[in-house]
């Protein structure tokens, strides 16, 4: 990958990633559709910026999103996020909704997420590159084995970590974590998806994030603070 930058607590676990026939297949695959003229989103600087600004030591909570945003400037390699000016998508308006709900958090006006990245938010797509305006174009071209050994990697973590899987598909990618539930150290809490078509189902009222900050506390590490400052 050309535009490699993450941060070094990854590259160096995730070394034999980047040299194995699937990722190199990738790599052919979207070189190939570059110079077949077809936009990709994110620009290639930032397909690795959830493991560029969350470094594998700090992460404390897992969000899990499937592709990126395939519309014009909105995706930068943040599961949910969009650029600062771009209008916040249905999903993140429901889930600041149920943030207001669950912590009084006044909705954002925007949809720039970083300040939780920076926090130890880990908000990983399970792909992470789309062809504009085409939701789910580059499935199945070997992402979803990359982001399988970054889960395995915080799952290994002896620290604690939240995972929030939203919708069947994240439960299912990440079914193999070490869940407290089932004996181990990381806390699961499982929704359906904030998307319109499925918020009502159990999204709302799921009250994830005190549950996530609550246990945080109990293990001695700070909560997450979920407010987004105002952009200038």
């Amino acid at each position: 990958m050309g535009d490699v930058k993450l941060h070094p607590s990854w590259l160096e676990p995730l070394k034999g990633e980047f040299d194995d026939p699937y990722m190199i297949a990738l790599r052919q695959f979207l070189v190939a559709e570059k110079a077949a003229g077809k936009r990709i989103f994110p620009a290639g600087g930032e397909w690795f910026r959830a493991l560029d600004l969350t470094p594998l030591d700090q992460v404390r909570v897992v969000i899990l999103g499937q592709d990126p945003y395939h519309g014009e400037g909105q995706a930068h390699g943040l599961c949910f996020s969009v650029r600062p000016g771009v209008r916040t998508p249905p999903s993140l308006v429901n889930i600041y909704k149920e943030m207001e709900a669950d912590l009084g958090i006044p909705r954002a006006r925007h949809g720039f997420l970083e300040h939780w990245a920076q926090q130890g938010v880990l908000l990983l797509n399970a792909v992470l590159t789309v062809q504009m305006s085409m939701a789910a174009s580059h499935q199945g071209r070997g992402w979803e084995r990359f982001t399988d050994a970054v889960i395995r990697l915080v799952n290994a973590r002896q620290e604690p970590v939240v995972f929030l899987l939203w919708g069947s598909h994240a439960q299912k990618k990440a079914a193999f974590v070490d869940s407290v539930d089932k004996g181990g150290r990381h806390l699961v809490l499982k929704a359906p998806h904030p998307s319109p078509l499925s918020a009502h189902s159990g999204f709302f009222g799921c009250g994830h994030f005190s549950k996530a900050n609550a246990f945080l506390a109990s293990h001695g590490q700070r909560p997450i603070d979920w407010a987004l400052p105002a952009l200038d």
